[in-house]
């Protein structure tokens, strides 16, 4: 499941959102220039990644906050920037330019100590906005628990786009992670589940003021867990069927 789009038209202008889109993609655009020289680009990640043996052992700090604004690829950027795109914007609304910045920032650091805690002795660069989206998802999903979140669904030839409930979709991204973080060698580089698993604890809590602000469970008894305004409908998705081959 891949979400595309929710149901839950923002308020206001997320200029935090579309900000923090646009500097991800004008780093990404630096980090281009060192593709070329595998010397320049192992400099360029020593520099600005999180190397958790760097933290723990030589008290290098900086990775923790630079190593959230790279990414290891296009489609690494661009599926962190669909994600921040969708759900960032409903929290900015709620919480407000600052505070929006505060959590995303607060989530991405959360994400990298937990990945440290993980292992504090990997040699392997962590790169990624994920787990400060994390975060973002995880404040989404205490506001609006039942807020709509078109997925296309993909099943080998089959395409379709479905609406779940943000806790459906989101619940089943977290633990996914949780349960890929303990099936996965801490020694084995690739997903950083567990910076995905810290940032989305750490952007439910902060978001948690907010929620009690509401009116906590009383809010969501107001709301059914839905956006306290009118959802977005949508209705011409297509998505192109593929037909079996005749063979």
């Amino acid at each position: 499941m891949f979400p595309i789009r929710d149901h839950n038209p923002s308020g206001s202008t997320p200029w935090v959102t579309w900000a923090l889109i646009a500097a991800n993609i004008l780093v990404f655009l630096v980090e281009l220039g060192y593709l070329g020289s595998p010397r320049a680009q192992a400099a360029f990640l020593r520099d600005w990644a999180l190397f958790p043996a760097a933290v723990t052992q030589r008290g290098e700090y900086a990775g923790i906050v630079t190593s959230m604004f790279l990414h290891a690829g296009l489609m690494h950027l661009a599926g962190n920037m669909l994600f921040l795109w969708i759900f960032g914007d409903n929290l900015e609304d709620a919480l407000g330019h600052m505070g929006f910045l505060f959590v995303y920032l607060a989530s991405g650091v959360a994400a990298a100590l937990a990945q440290i805690a993980a292992d504090p002795m990997s040699t392997i660069p962590t790169v990624g906005a994920s787990g400060a989206i994390g975060g973002v998802m995880g404040g989404y999903v205490l506001l609006f628990p039942r807020a709509r979140v078109d997925v296309l669904l993909i099943f080998v030839i089959f395409f379709r786009v479905i609406a779940v409930p943000a806790w459906l979709m989101l619940g089943l991204w977290f633990a996914i992670q949780v349960v890929s973080g303990l099936g996965t060698p801490s020694d084995v580089g690739g997903v950083a589940y567990w910076a995905h698993v810290g940032g989305f604890a750490m952007g439910l809590i902060l978001t948690l003021p907010a929620w009690f602000k509401r009116g906590a469970a009383g809010y969501w008894e107001r709301t059914q867990g839905r956006p306290p305004h009118p959802e977005a409908e949508y209705t011409h998705t297509r998505i192109p069927r593929v037909k079996r081959r005749k063979w």
